[in-house]
């Protein structure tokens, strides 16, 4: 197999997985202890991703081995999708545990919420409530969520309602079949350190890239192929970087935003019209800074509601903020760097290199952005 010949099977192995690729997200848990005795558990993951097992283990939904049965449960109403739930029940509240000072505490489900199927791709998230009773004498608090059931981040609040005072742990991230490290339950007027909110959304804003992002990576690529110098590549970053920057903090400071109907459309038809002009135009305009300006508004609006999902502590909501643009930042940098040792880097010739790279791979990602538009406009119905 010659040079060219590798490198298109490359591209069209990528462009295979990419296109008939479906998200696979980390449940969410928040853990209130209520100094009146009463603990409630708050967990929003994909109830069709818990009833078939299908965890962090897949890249993405298809490598199943139940993805058909998947496939069937993300179509349904809600009111069908929660009478298919009911056996799994006593499966998930003996699966999960909760530990106080060492001690596990029943729990029961208290209620199951369960919204409409949107766009089937992006796994609808449902919200259920768990309860149980605690000692208000307990130091610490420790929590099980079965690898079997996904990856997830956890964290825990301390409340005291009587005198309207709160305090939340930091995010533990959890992607082994461990319980948590110990949550303390000694601090309800403590804030997290400087350095633990700096981590926990430098993370959040990396993993939202890598691996879960995969509409930004093929925007980013396709940002990065029509780039082979690094002046006017650093140039189209930065100005995405700009714009997304914006509207992530306009929107997590509830000033603007759109709905996500509106949003997940309009970002793949993004992706798809970066890669169309890859293909039709040999190189940069000045009007390219701006389209990738406008293009990064959109993008900002979805990482907003991703950080929205996630969660923001209200006494340091700049720091982690500014962190979880880091951890985007940090992503970002890191697929530029893999695209180009990957790719430009073997090609001296940059007549070949758009023969054999840029066009085979642009229209790839074009005719995924535009099938990932046409599916998302079933938001819109």
């Amino acid at each position: 197999m010659n040079c060219k010949s590798f490198f298109v099977f490359i591209l069209v192995l990528f462009w295979a997985t990419t296109a008939s690729a479906d998200v696979v997200r980390p449940a969410l848990i928040e853990i209130s202890v209520y100094t009146t005795g009463v603990v409630r558990i708050e967990l929003r993951a994909s109830v069709e991703a818990l009833m078939t097992g299908i965890n962090g283990q897949y890249t993405n939904t298809k490598q199943a081995p139940n993805a058909e049965e998947y496939d069937f449960y993300r179509i349904l109403q809600a009111d069908e999708l929660h009478k298919e739930f009911e056996p799994f029940r006593q499966t998930l509240v003996e699966g999960i545990d909760i530990k106080l000072d060492g001690e596990s505490i029943p729990l029961i489900i208290q209620s199951i919420d369960i919204p409409e199927p949107g766009y089937t791709k992006v796994p609808r998230i449902s919200t259920i409530t768990l309860t149980g009773q605690v000692d208000r004498d307990r130091k610490q608090l420790t929590w099980y969520y079965p690898q079997r059931f996904g990856d997830h981040a956890t964290r825990v609040r301390q409340v005291d309602e009587a005198n309207e005072k709160w305090h939340w742990s930091s995010h533990q991230w959890m992607k082994d079949d461990v319980y948590t490290q110990p949550y303390s339950l000694d601090e309800i007027f403590s804030r997290q350190s400087f350095f633990s909110v700096l981590k926990t959304y430098v993370v959040a804003g990396f993993q939202h890239i890598l691996p879960l992002g995969l509409d930004h990576i093929l925007f980013v690529i396709g940002i990065f192929l029509l780039s082979t110098s690094m002046k006017p590549l650093l140039w189209q970053v930065t100005m995405f970087t700009l714009a997304h920057s914006i509207t992530l903090s306009l929107s997590m400071l509830e000033i603007f935003s759109l709905p996500s109907r509106v949003v997940e459309p309009l970002i793949a038809l993004s992706i798809a019209y970066v890669a169309i002009e890859n293909i039709f135009s040999p190189k940069l305009h000045r009007s390219r800074l701006w389209i990738v300006f406008g293009f990064g508004l959109l993008h900002g609006l979805g990482f907003a509601s991703i950080l929205s999902e996630f969660g923001m502590p209200s006494d340091d909501f700049a720091l982690a903020l500014i962190s979880f643009n880091i951890g985007i930042e940090f992503g970002q940098l890191v697929i530029i760097c893999l695209a180009y040792f990957g790719l430009s880097i073997w090609f001296k010739n940059q007549q070949m290199y758009r023969h054999v790279v840029v066009i085979p791979l642009s229209v790839m990602i074009s005719i995924t952005g535009l099938y990932w538009f046409w599916e998302r406009l079933e938001i819109l119905s």
